[in-house]
Parts: structure tokens; sequence; C-alpha cells
């Protein structure tokens, strides 16, 4: 089991709870997906340079790519000025999503204009 930093523990805004990480492709900007960390899974992300998550579905962590091969290289984390949501810029290897699109955010919805 990994543990944080404490400096990095005292940045967050409650460390037992789930932290929103938005993943964006370092070279293009896009937006791939949003998933959750906990505290372990930040300190394996921080420690190993792949992204790590927690499942909310499996309730459990989860490296992208362990099954799909589609692993995020970890370029830089930035936490967000509350200490309650990161930024993760990676390099991303095949697709984002499970359904097989590059990103999760496919379904473009219409505005009322």
């Amino acid at each position: 089991m990994s543990s944080l930093d404490p400096a990095v523990t005292a940045l967050l805004k409650d460390p037992t709870t789930l932290i929103p990480a938005v993943v964006q492709d370092s070279t293009t900007n896009e937006v791939l997906m949003l998933a959750y960390m906990n505290s372990e899974s930040l300190a394996l992300t921080l420690s190993t340079g792949r992204a790590t998550y927690w499942s909310r579905s499996r309730n459990e962590l989860w490296v992208k790519g362990a099954t799909s091969g589609h692993f995020q290289k970890v370029i830089s984390v930035a936490l967000d000025c509350d200490g309650d949501a990161l930024l993760l810029r990676v390099e991303q290897t095949g697709v984002a999503c499970h359904t097989g699109e590059r990103t999760c955010f496919h379904t473009p919805l219409a505005l009322g204009k």
C-alpha cells in the first residue's frame, strides 16, 4: 500500500474521500476522461508515473490500461485551488474510453438557444 507524502496530504481538502481527476492529453489538450482517485491511487500515480484510479463500480484500484493495453503515462499532476480536484496531463496509448472512442466525451448535447 502506497501512501502520500504528508505535504501533499496537507494540500487535499479531504484526503479520505474520492477526488475527481480530469484527464487531458498532454499534446493535444483534449479532455480524455474523468476518473476518481483516492489517496492510495494518487500516491501510486505519483510514484510510478502510470495513471492509477479508484474504480467506483468495482470498488478497487485500477491501473489505466492494465487489461486493455491503453495505458496513460502521466506527464504532470496539478491540484486545483480548493484541494478537491486533480488535472492529469498524460500521454495516451490507444483510446481513453472503454467504449473504444478516443475520449469519453463523444456524446454532444444540444443547447436550447
